[in-house]
Order: structure tokens, then C-alpha cells, then sequence
């Protein structure tokens, strides 16, 4: 499994309050950071660990009526409010884990993941997972509105289940990915974000 189930009840028991902590700052700083992505009209996109959707917006606005989001997220209270907030056709919402999702081969231009990462507990697995759902030659990202170093203590401070799901260094995500078949890994961190973005290979044998 990628979270456990302690994770699972940690955020199914903080779901119908969840949106409130989400600040306005923080909701324009995502809004940059998939601005930034400039994702093409038409795409297909995956947002794995949607929690209450909050991305949603900002990518159906990116995709357009032609585009597809397929929203995911292991605690099903999260999904409820995602659902309730985000009722655009286009829009696929499924339960699974990111070790384990229900999804074809090759599928998404754009896999994202916002503020999920640090809390799989099996990074490699879910990394090598997402690869695989992602096409040849697309786009993986992973983001947070905040610096690594605001996000890890944040997580300390925070304690419990969540006291040690940290953003791993720059040298560890580069080998995790590249493990996973990625390439032109590219890291940004700085104040208002953090953002991973890595290419599929377009032509590569499946990682051992």
C-alpha cells in the first residue's frame, strides 16, 4: 500500500473540515503552479491523492470540455466532499491506492500529485505505479504550495501518523524517478512551492 490505514482514518475523520485550513494564498498559489504547467487542451490527466478536489478546478480549466481528470484518493470521505465541489462531466473520481490503481497502461498525458507525496509510505511503488499510467514521453508532477523545508517541519509540528511524512532531498527523489523509467527531472523549491516535473521515456523496458 502506498499510506496505511492509520493514514486512511487520518484523513477520512478530517475531511468535512478539511477546506477550511486552505487558505486563499494557498488556493492562488496552486492556481499558479498548474498555470505554470501550461497542460494542453484535450489532455488527460490524472490527480492522485485529489483529497477534497481541490486542484479540480484549476485543471478542468486547463484541460477544457474536451479534456479528461480521472481524481483519486484512498480515504472515501475525501472523495465525498471532492465530488459534492467538482461536478464537471468530465470528471472520473475513484477510491484506490497509489501502489494499486484501477487504470489501463499508458493512459494520461499528465499525472499529478499535490501534497500526497510525502505520505506514501512505499514512494518507489507508487512513482513506478504512476509511470505506468502515464503515457510515453508524458509529464509526472509533483507539488505543494510551500518549500520543502515549511512542509517537512509542518508535518513535524503536526505529529501522529503524519510526524514523519517528509518530502525526501533532491538526490533521493532523482533516483527514485529515474528508477522509474523518468527523465528531465527538473526540481523547483522555493518559498511558495515545490514542485517536482519528470518525462516518461518514450521508449523504455518496464524497471525491475
Amino acid at each position: 500500500m502506498a499510506c496505511t490505514s492509520k493514514h486512511r482514518d487520518y484523513f477520512n475523520a478530517r475531511a468535512a473540515t478539511w477546506d477550511d485550513h486552505i487558505t486563499d494564498e494557498t488556493r492562488s498559489r496552486l492556481r499558479r503552479i498548474i498555470a505554470a504547467l501550461d497542460i494542453a487542451p484535450g489532455s488527460t490527466v490524472l490527480d492522485v491523492g485529489t483529497g477534497t478536489g481541490v486542484l479540480l478546478p484549476f485543471l478542468a480549466e486547463a484541460v477544457g470540455p474536451e479534456g479528461r481528470i480521472v481524481a483519486v484518493d484512498f480515504a472515501p470521505a475525501m472523495l465525498v466532499r471532492a465530488r459534492e465541489k467538482n461536478p464537471w462531466e468530465n470528471i472520473t473520481f475513484i477510491e484506490a491506492d497509489a501502489t494499486s490503481l484501477p487504470l489501463p497502461d499508458a493512459t494520461f498525458d499528465e499525472v499529478i500529485c499535490n501534497a500526497t507525496f510525502p505520505h506514501f509510505t512505499d514512494k518507489a511503488a507508487a512513482v513506478a505505479e504512476m509511470a505506468r499510467v502515464l503515457k510515453p514521453g508524458g509529464r509526472i508532477v509533483v507539488c505543494h504550495p510551500a518549500s520543502r523545508e515549511f512542509i517537512n517541519q509542518l508535518h513535524r509540528s503536526l505529529g501522529g501518523v503524519v510526524a514523519n511524512d517528509l518530502i525526501p532531498d533532491d538526490a533521493t527523489m532523482r533516483a527514485v524517478f529515474t528508477h522509474a523509467g523518468f527523465e528531465s527531472i527538473e526540481i523547483e523549491d522555493r518559498d511558495d512551492r515545490h514542485v517536482l516535473t519528470a518525462r516518461k521515456k518514450k521508449n523504455q523496458e518496464d524497471p525491475e
